[in-house]
């Protein structure tokens, strides 16, 4: 009998690309599941060193550290929430990015593939209270290539737009003056009053329901134009 002749081969071109393309994608979760680690360390040791000096200075101000999972972690002071994620996935920087217009991303494209750890501001009492209409605010995200190289995207006002993707690389010091600034940012944040105007009228079922928790939005910045969102 001959041979078989119709026996299917990869092409070298799509087997390079699809092997290339996940190794480098299983590279960057990995060193971003590193840095989410040392986030997760670094800041249970501070919101520790919080807790020690309260007790020590007699305050009356609870610092709480709590695990919620593989990506997620939160801290709870004085009545706020971070809350810190990671993204399972693996995202490339858009063309259009300033980042992308910098020699170390065209001296080899692939570092422009990046995780991303997320920083989020919530009430305390909106999960105290199952509140579930209440807002969030994305206070900042750190993306990490597979250099652990990393830059930031945050409000103005934190101090966090960090643009030296070519020497800016994780480490202890850079991720605890992350973390203490995203602390001093949330502090800094007020919950402020909506305009009388937009909370004037009540329906007489949420008055019924003595503003039951998905009747009625609470935000820290509810009813403002917050000038950061435009930047």
């Amino acid at each position: 009998m001959g041979e078989n002749n119709n026996i299917m081969e990869l092409k070298e071109t799509l087997k390079d690309l699809v092997f290339s393309k996940s190794e480098l994608k299983k590279t960057v979760f990995d060193i971003t599941k590193e840095t989410f680690e040392l986030f997760r360390s670094t800041t249970r040791e501070l919101i520790g060193l919080f807790h020690e000096q309260c007790i020590k200075e007699g305050k009356n101000v609870a610092f709480e550290f709590t695990d919620r999972g593989d990506f997620e972690f939160e801290v709870k002071f004085a009545g706020d929430i971070l809350l810190f994620m990671m993204h399972t996935n693996v995202f490339e920087i858009p063309r259009d990015h300033q980042v992308m217009k910098s020699p170390y991303i065209r001296e080899d494209t692939t570092r422009s593939y990046c995780g991303a750890i997320h920083i989020y501001n919530f009430l305390a009492d909106s999960f105290a209270y199952q509140r579930d209409n209440d807002l969030g605010y994305m206070i900042g995200r750190v993306f990490v290539n597979k250099e652990k190289h990393y830059f930031i995207e945050g409000k103005r006002e934190l101090g966090m737009l960090y643009t030296n993707f070519n020497t800016s690389v994780v480490n202890q010091d850079t991720v605890q003056g992350i973390v203490e600034s995203a602390i001093e940012y949330t502090t800094n944040f007020d919950l402020l009053t909506p305009p009388f105007d937009e909370v004037k009228v009540v329906s007489v079922g949420e008055m019924k329901n003595n503003f039951d928790k998905k009747s009625l939005v609470t935000g820290k910045r509810l009813g403002f134009r917050f000038q950061a969102d435009n930047e």
